[in-house]
């Protein structure tokens, strides 16, 4: 038995064309000439050589795809299935191309499976196929499709399915996969299409927007997904079950969600607002057609949509799905399936998967990461606090950007759990234990790293230590200001001291370095109850201020970054913190990175650089803006001794929240 594919090295081509090799038989792949080196990825993906997967030169346009006689002759008679893949999915694709490439390039197809005698022609179609028909759409049906002729992808896969059913003499089967996402398992997917076009939207409501917040969404339609993997498996089964000639496979969710219920399933894998209450848009069929189409008409509006359109990275033709009015039946296709054990899964089980795999491979902030490598590739990179939080965030972006990772922190179990996670990304990483309020053992830890090392290229004086307290509660505990001192300012310090010679000294053909001091925002606006911890940040800005210029033509870079809160493991205990708005570590290690690349003096946020000014100009003014909002905050349990004397709740009140959000206002 031998196999001819075409499309092979495409999204679903590459994941049916491993299953195939699971059985016996040559596979013969239809290649362009300039598209060789894709198929020999391919073969080394799949740990294959080109006796298995042999090379087809030919072209979707032209007929039988380009073989003469002769090629025709040595594949006759041999080709048991013949897989046609080949074809553009893109909802966005002018329609010229696709009319070539799915109508034409499934004619040509067709004609080449009759010439060499194939046993049985698979095509692959799509559930557009159907066009907007409004109901259920069964896999027997075909002609009943509606509203096909205003968008080209829909007619195009209608028309390709209508020159198998219609022209090809060779026994058929048509798969109709609904929209393909990634891998169920590792979340691989080659493009954006598809519900990923909504995916720097979530993103970017996660920045902006705190996590518990709820919204109004819209409700939509049912939105029909399949992970690559399914489709895949089902193909290669159901392609060599005997007796399913001459039908039709709804490759689809029999439980698809709607447009709501999937992007309430995103935001929840990334971490991201979801809508509490879903708006059902079709209410807006109640609307007169004469008023809709007066409104769709209103000066500026098509503008307007394109404009938001276009910022969110959404195609207009995506519209079309928000409200889709099929249904797709798959009865026939799971009654085939019984037995194999090749099921959909929920939608729910691999989010997580393809929204890592997108973020990680295809989000915009991605391009950052490749600025990132060429500022750090094969650096050594010392990050402070490196076992939680900030620290771990961005030794995971440096260690997959490239840099040799030095993580520092107390704990060293938790830093082996970091540095397995670099090596898991493909980085390398070494695990250094220190105690960074005790000076011998930053002593120690600096001969250490210097010795195995030889010197540090970036140093991210990360680890730190935060104190709640009022001054009036604060009388007769110095011990909080020193400790405080201790870690977050004499310990960067006495490391920034044991490192810097050795920056400012050639060795081995480098000179220069760079240190990055995460300071705090607190610093900037002057933030009552944290006098102990925003000294201590305030005098690591002074000193890094006052050697930046001795350094600065050694080719040594200091930056402050004045972080806003992050929620991390030092503010997770306490409750005041969990109604405001905060960054998250990624978002924080961003911040950092960012550093890394342009090596700017100072990284802050609009909300930090407004309240310094703002105390620069009428500095009593703030004082007494922050005098109210002090008034409104308790101190912290800890501070007021535990329960003793203690309110009921460190939770803020309603009061205390609206104060916070005008204060920000104000910053703003």
């Amino acid at each position: 038995m031998a196999y001819f594919v075409t499309g092979a090295t495409g999204f679903i081509g590459r994941f049916l064309t491993a299953e195939l090799l699971e059985r016996e038989g040559t596979i013969y792949v239809l290649c362009r000439a300039g598209s060789l080196g894709k198929l020999d990825e391919l073969r080394a993906r799949l740990g294959t050589d080109d006796k298995r997967l042999v090379a087809v030169i030919g072209d979707l346009s032209k007929e039988r795809l380009g073989l003469d006689r002769d090629e025709i002759a040595m594949l006759d008679g041999q080709i048991e299935h013949f897989f046609h893949l080949a074809a553009i999915y893109d909802l966005t694709a002018d329609a010229d191309r696709q009319r070539v490439a799915n109508v034409e390039g499934t004619r040509h197809a067709v004609q080449l499976a009759e010439a060499v005698h194939a046993g049985h022609f698979h095509q692959v179609s799509s559930i557009a196929a159907a066009g907007l028909y409004p109901g259920v759409f069964t896999e027997d049906m075909f002609d009943e499709a509606v509203d096909i002729e205003n968008n080209p992808y829909f007619l195009t896969k209608h028309e390709s399915e209508a020159v198998v059913r219609n022209e090809c003499s060779v026994p058929w089967r048509v798969y109709r996969p609904a929209a393909v996402v990634g891998h169920s398992e590792t979340g691989e997917i080659d493009k954006i299409d598809g519900p990923y076009y909504f995916f720097r939207t979530i993103q970017r409501l996660r920045g902006v927007v705190p996590s518990w917040l709820r919204g109004i969404g819209i409700e939509g339609g049912p939105i029909n997904l399949v992970p690559v993997d399914f489709v895949a498996k089902a193909m290669d089964y159901l392609a060599h079950q005997p007796g399913l000639d001459g039908q039709a496979f709804h490759l689809t969710d029999p439980e698809p969600l709607t447009v709501g219920g999937m992007a309430n399933v995103f935001a929840k894998a990334a971490h991201a607002p979801s809508f509490a209450v879903n708006i059902d848009t079709r209410f807006l069929d109640a609307i007169p057609g004469p008023i809709k189409a007066g409104l769709s008409r209103f000066p500026g509006a098509k503008q307007a949509t394109d404009l938001v359109l276009a910022e969110l990275g959404i195609p207009r033709e995506v519209l079309h799905y928000v409200n889709y009015p099929t249904s797709f039946d798959s009865t026939k296709t799971q009654d085939a399936l019984v037995g194999s054990g090749i099921v959909v899964p929920p939608l729910a089980s691999y989010a997580q998967n393809l929204w890592e795999y997108w973020e990680r491979t295809y989000s915009p902030d991605r391009r950052k990461d490749r600025a990132l490598a060429r500022a750090i590739k094969d650096k050594n990179v010392m990050i402070t606090g490196a076992s939680s939080g900030i620290g771990r965030a961005t030794a995971l972006r440096v260690g997959a950007a490239g840099g040799k990772v030095i993580l520092v922190a107390r704990t060293a179990e938790k830093l082996e759990e970091t540095r397995r996670d670099i090596e898991d990304l493909g980085g390398v990483a070494f695990v250094h234990r220190c105690d960074l309020s005790d000076m011998a053992d930053i002593e120690r830890l600096a001969k250490e790293v210097l010795d195995e090392h030889g010197r540090v290229d970036v140093l991210v004086n990360n680890a730190g230590r935060s104190i709640r307290r009022s001054i009036s509660l604060s009388y007769d505990r110095f011990h909080d200001f020193e400790r405080t001192m201790q870690l977050n300012y004499f310990g960067a310090v006495r490391l920034i001291l044991s490192l810097l010679p050795v920056m400012r000294t050639p060795s081995d053909g480098r000179k220069g370095g760079h240190i990055i001091n995460v300071s705090s925002i607190g610093v900037q606006t002057n933030t009552p109850r944290f006098s102990a911890y925003v000294a201590s940040k305030a005098a690591l800005d002074a000193f890094s201020r006052c050697i930046a210029s001795e350094v600065i033509d050694d080719g040594v870079y200091l930056t402050t970054i004045h972080m806003p809160l992050v929620r991390t493991p030092m503010i997770a205990p306490t409750t005041m913190y969990d109604r405001f708005p905060t960054i998250t570590p990624a978002e924080a290690a961003d911040m950092i990175c960012r550093a890394m690349i342009g090596r700017p003096k100072k990284v802050g946020t609009t909300l930090g650089n407004a309240g310094a000014l703002a105390y620069q100009i009428a500095p009593r003014g703030v004082d007494v803006i922050l005098n109210a909002g002090y008034k409104l905050f308790p101190d912290s349990k800890a501070a007021r001794g535990g329960e003793r004397g203690a309110a009921k709740s460190d939770e803020p009140s309603t009061e205390s929240v609206a104060f916070a959000h005008i204060l920000r206002g104000v910053h703003w």
